[in-house]
């Protein structure tokens, strides 16, 4: 599964980050595998928004389609 087909609400891990240039996107949001985060919104044709502790996250859904997940 990944990123964008998460639902509001539900909690996962970053599973999979494919390459170098998807992980250095990934990292300046300060994700990374083995994460664990919880889906806080989706917008219809936007991006995702997750929470990592206390801060929210506005990923592009281009991005979340390339980063695997694995609910918790």
């Amino acid at each position: 599964m990944t990123l964008d087909g998460v639902k509001k609400g539900q909690s996962f891990t970053i599973a999979h980050i494919p390459n170098d240039h998807v992980r250095a996107q990934a990292i300046r949001f300060g994700i990374a595998e083995g994460e664990w985060l919880t889906c806080e919104e989706v917008v219809p044709a936007g991006p995702v928004v997750v929470r990592k502790n206390r801060q929210l996250i506005a990923m592009g859904r281009q991005l979340a389609r390339e980063i695997g997940v694995r609910l918790v």
